[in-house]
């Protein structure tokens, strides 16, 4: 009977085991469907976050656009010493040299525009045309050619249409203050109105040469 009665307590005592065991494996079956988050909650919580926890991406910075000069003689109507007018275009039949300086008078203006009168009968066999261009006005353009004697015509470009056409207004510093001014330039043409050489950051000294033989190439 002892026997019998030890049995009998040893099952129930393995059947209380199995029940303890079953409700804890419930509850934290319970604990770990609550603990998963459905991507409806995700996205909810990371609304509620305070946006200086959310990381910062950075954006990629954009190159700035390549400025386009004219590649061929532009439409665009000038006044010249003399009293003339033309029209850009209107030149196609010769070869075009266009230079660009910052001011009349001045040492290296002075000394480019002398070098090119110096050699201007080689500009003529090469059936060429030169402008000089600067932002002063027609009176100082008029005193300037009149007196260093320069057979070729100066445009005066107030308004900087021609400069900014051609990509020459450049930041400059001067006395450690910074202006915009224009940077000494120069632009060959052939015939047909084509754009076939630019010089730009023009050094005075032997550019003459320089746009020589360019002119012998065409």
């Amino acid at each position: 009977m002892a026997k019998k009665k030890s049995r009998s307590k040893a099952k129930a005592k393995a059947k209380t085991k199995l029940k303890t065991k079953s409700k804890t494996k419930a509850k934290s079956g319970l604990k770990a469907k609550k603990s998963v988050r459905t991507p409806a909650k995700i996205r909810a919580k990371a609304k509620a976050m305070p946006k200086t926890n959310k990381p910062k991406i950075a954006k990629p910075k954009m190159a700035a656009p390549a400025v386009s000069i004219a590649q061929t003689l532009p439409n665009i109507e000038v006044e010249t010493t003399g009293g003339g007018r033309l029209r850009l275009s209107g030149l196609k039949g010769k070869n075009v040299v266009l230079y660009f300086y910052p001011k009349d008078d001045t040492p290296g203006c002075t000394t480019e525009g002398c070098d090119i009168r110096d050699r201007y009968p080689e500009f003529q066999r090469r059936d060429t045309v030169v402008l000089g261009v600067s932002r002063d006005g027609l009176e100082s353009h008029e005193k300037f050619k009149a007196k260093f004697g320069f057979p070729f015509e100066l445009v005066t470009d107030p308004n900087e249409k021609l400069c900014r056409s051609f990509d020459v207004i450049r930041k400059k510093s001067l006395y450690g203050k910074e202006y915009m001014g224009v940077d000494r330039s120069t632009f060959i043409f052939d015939k047909e109105g084509k754009l076939r050489k630019e010089f730009r950051g023009v050094q005075v000294t032997g550019h003459t040469d320089e746009i020589l033989n360019e002119l012998n190439k065409l």
